[in-house]
């Protein structure tokens, strides 16, 4: 996608293109919104920013004064995430988590700039707010001395600066920047449209990595898996690119085909797949009645906008059909909305703290689970793996420290924040992690992730089965089948005092 949000036509009247600094500066003056986590769920908050600085004293140069502060938006969070669309969704929804490590002509990330500083041991005069006189400085000498014209792009450098502010902070799997189309991207992922290959990435340790393939998806149909490192696009080594390149090379239209090489992150073998764009709707909630059992297998694929209702119906006709045990599958679910993924928990608690917010004051609030549980009775285990993160993190941590169920699989991601969508002048945003969630037993989980009471890994040949693959399923082909994930929740239900002596 690209970054190129403004005209050449809004330069015109400048001698040399000038980078955006009100964009820059409304990030002294927007208010908050919460947005959550992929992931990417909010939850509304309160508070206001110190006010915009005026450019125009402190330096010399053709910058503009600062527009006003941008608009705090208000939403429900995860997954979130990047989901790319390759289908841009939460995580930073896909959507990407971006940073590069090599951007030279975004010396003007000041941020990443001190903050390399900060490790070399050099001391740097404190202020109280950032140096925009010393922003102008570099850009003037950038826009005087380097040898490439036609790279001094305005957009470009002022989106560069504000990415590299982001990075700085070090929290480069979840808070991030987004262009404006980004933006509009992420609230096409919010109704649970997209429009790609159907992945969730995020950035981890410098590479693109796949939090979940979407169900259904061309790229789970070809084989991607959570954990996935992307290392080349159209053969295109992709080493140090920012994520938000990785995505715009991927992203494109519905019908076109898409080159991909992938490294598994076990094996370390690469395999090069061509995927054909496609348009996607994600179905969040899906079930079968386990064939040779009275359990239910009741998948959830992210936590966006309805899928507590979803699964409210749901639980209401596996009841009906005789299920007398649920497993909750939660694998490779990158999360969404945090209002969802609480209703969610409540349908399985009868009382009790869904879980617990710690501000930035490091004061912590538990968060309860809703009344009227359509389902505090069942026997309950949850499959979680490597591609559950954000609101999947937060389901699991509540029914297990409530001793609701046992968790069967393998760590899951560790996104563990409150993401806060702040808007900018140009339509750009801000996705800033400002709430830690911890479970209601106070763990955090952030960049950890949670571990399964129960850890059973899935053998490298082998894909979670999905309730629809089991529909023309006989017993014997289940009992056959290589998810020992599903197999041991099964084997958990049909002992509910082994599960229970387990949690």
């Amino acid at each position: 996608m690209s970054r190129e949000a403004h005209s050449q036509e809004d330069y015109r009247n400048h001698n040399a293109a000038q980078p955006d600094t009100a964009a820059i500066s409304s990030l002294s003056s927007s208010e908050g919104g919460v947005r959550p986590a992929g992931s990417t769920s909010v939850v509304p908050s309160e508070g206001r920013g110190e006010e915009a600085v005026d450019f125009r004293a402190p330096f010399p140069s053709p910058l503009s004064s600062p527009r006003s502060g941008g608009e705090r938006e208000s939403a429900a969070e995860p997954k979130c995430v990047h989901r790319i669309e390759l289908s841009h969704r939460r995580a930073v929804p896909l959507f990407l988590r971006w940073r590069s490590a090599n951007r030279i002509l975004l010396a003007l990330s000041l941020g990443a700039g001190l903050g390399w500083m900060a490790s070399m041991g050099c001391t740097v005069a404190r202020k109280k707010g950032p140096d925009f006189a010393l922003m102008a400085e570099a850009w003037n000498l950038m826009d005087k001395e380097y040898v490439d014209r036609a790279a001094l792009k305005p957009s470009e450098l002022t989106y560069g600066a504000i990415s590299g502010m982001v990075e700085a902070l070090g929290d480069t799997e979840h808070s991030t920047f987004l262009t404006p189309e980004m933006v509009r991207n992420l609230k096409n992922s919010e109704r649970g449209e997209f429009k790609g290959i159907g992945v969730e990435i995020q950035e981890k340790e410098g590479r693109p990595v796949v939090v979940a393939p979407f169900d259904g998806s061309p790229a789970q149909k070809a084989g991607v898996r959570a954990g996935d490192i992307i290392v080349k696009v159209f053969d295109e080594d992709i080493t140090d690119w920012p994520l938000d390149k990785v995505v715009e090379k991927i992203t494109g239209p519905t019908g076109t085909p898409v080159n991909l090489t992938i490294r598994d992150p076990h094996s370390g073998h690469t395999r090069r797949l061509t995927l054909v764009r496609a348009d996607i709707k994600v179905r969040e909630v899906t079930w079968q009645l386990l064939p040779g059992t009275t359990a239910a297998h009741l998948r959830l694929a992210g936590f966006d906008a309805g899928a507590a209702r979803d699964l409210k119906k749901a639980l209401a006709e596996l009841r009906q059909k005789g299920a007398k045990g649920i497993i909750l599958d939660l694998r490779n679910n990158p999360g969404g909305f945090l209002d969802e993924a609480v209703s969610v928990a409540s349908q399985f608690l009868p009382s009790g703290n869904v879980l617990l917010v710690k501000d930035s004051k490091g004061r912590v609030k538990p968060l309860e689970a809703e009344k009227g549980a359509v389902c505090p009775d069942l026997p309950l285990v949850v499959l979680i793996n490597s591609g559950s993160a954000s609101a999947a993190e937060i389901v699991a941590g509540a029914l297990r420290d409530n001793h609701r169920a046992t968790l069967v699989g393998e760590k899951t991601f560790g996104t563990g924040t409150v993401l806060g969508q702040f808007r900018l002048s140009d339509g750009s945003a801000l996705l800033l992690a400002i709430e830690e969630w911890l479970t209601p037993n106070g763990e955090s989980f952030w960049h950890k992730g949670l571990q399964p009471q129960e850890i059973v890994p899935l053998p490298d040949e082998a894909d979670p089965l999905l309730p629809s693959n089991e529909r023309d399923m006989t017993a014997a082909q289940l009992q056959a089948s290589q998810d020992k994930q599903l197999l041991r929740a099964v084997d958990l239900l049909r002992s509910p005092s082994e599960s229970v002596r387990r949690q």
